[in-house]
């Protein structure tokens, strides 16, 4: 128990570092933003209760807004993250097989699930993120444009990641 939290207090805090410092540093004509820290939310295991993993979503979306100066736009869209993954968990997974497994990351699952799971998630952030932050439908092609354009990205920075820091079994 001690040893996990130690480990997603480390893993918190390195992605927030890494975005406040590498990821918010890569933006291509406004159009494409990395938001690499919600791999956090994304590797938190199945057991995770719901109202922590609604408290962990806010938290993490909080920490990010509270240094963008961005009053809430994150914390939104991470809080909303939180609460479809449990859905999209038992959605992409057969009955019985959540209880089996700790952890949803591509050494896992492969790579073809572990796709799929933080596709749905991540565009669902990016979507609700940058929705709130134009808060218009006036430019919706161009929200929308900038949804695919940032979910690509960082679904690339976050699958790197997971090819590169784990191992399969």
């Amino acid at each position: 128990m001690q040893n996990g939290l130690i480990k997603y207090s480390g893993l918190f805090v390195l992605l927030i570092f890494l975005q406040l410092f590498l990821f918010n540093n890569i933006q291509l004509s406004g159009y494409i933003n990395p938001y690499f820290y919600i791999l956090f939310i994304l590797l938190l295991p199945y057991d995770t209760p719901g109202w922590l993993l609604l408290l962990l979503g806010l938290f993490t979306g909080l920490a990010i807004d509270a240094f963008m100066n961005s009053h809430g736009v994150h914390s939104s869209a991470t809080l909303l993250m939180a609460f479809l993954r449990p859905y999209v968990l038992n959605y992409l997974s057969e009955r019985g097989e959540i209880e089996n497994k700790g952890i949803p990351s591509m050494s896992q699952y492969g790579f073809s699930w572990f796709f799929r799971y933080a596709t749905i998630l991540t565009v669902a952030h990016h979507l609700v993120l940058f929705l709130i932050e134009s808060f218009t439908f006036v430019n919706l092609g161009a929200t929308l444009w900038r949804t695919i354009l940032s979910s690509l990205t960082t679904l690339a920075f976050i699958l790197i990641t997971q090819l590169l820091f784990t191992h399969r079994k």
